[in-house]
């Protein structure tokens, strides 16, 4: 058998410590959907359109461990694609104001020489997030 087997990405899941938390700031600051749910599970969905999330509350948030991307096998961050350099640009100045977002780089080149511009946080709850506008 030859030819590619998938094509593309259904959803991505994430484990959150705080479901409300991470669909506020995926609804509220990012303009995403809330586009379904398990609340037994429980777990919310959220789109931007173009792709879903899927939020999974994990079982015990108080004893639950961060990832350590330096450390640990797994998701190392996700990046999110921006329409243009005006959309990364109106992106930072909302995320940057958010009090429980930290800032791990800011926006830039992604290597040096690149039109390739990007900017990664760590949103609510400790996910590594970036946006990356492609030149055009």
């Amino acid at each position: 058998m030859t030819g590619k087997l998938t094509c593309g990405v259904h959803h991505v899941g994430l484990t959150v410590p705080d479901l409300d938390q991470a669909q506020a700031f995926f609804c509220d600051v990012l303009g995403f959907d809330r586009v379904g749910g398990v609340p037994d599970y429980p777990a919310i969905f959220v789109s931007d359109g173009a792709i879903l999330l899927t939020l999974w509350r994990a079982a015990d948030p108080v004893t639950a461990r961060a990832f350590d991307r330096r450390q640990n096998i797994g998701l190392h961050h996700l990046s999110l694609a921006v329409a243009d350099d005006a959309a990364l640009d109106k992106l930072w100045d909302k995320v940057r104001a958010h009090s429980d977002v930290r800032i791990d780089a800011e926006p830039g080149p992604i290597q040096p020489g690149s039109a390739t511009r990007h900017f990664l946080i760590f949103i609510p709850g400790g996910i590594r997030l970036e946006f990356t506008v492609a030149a055009t």
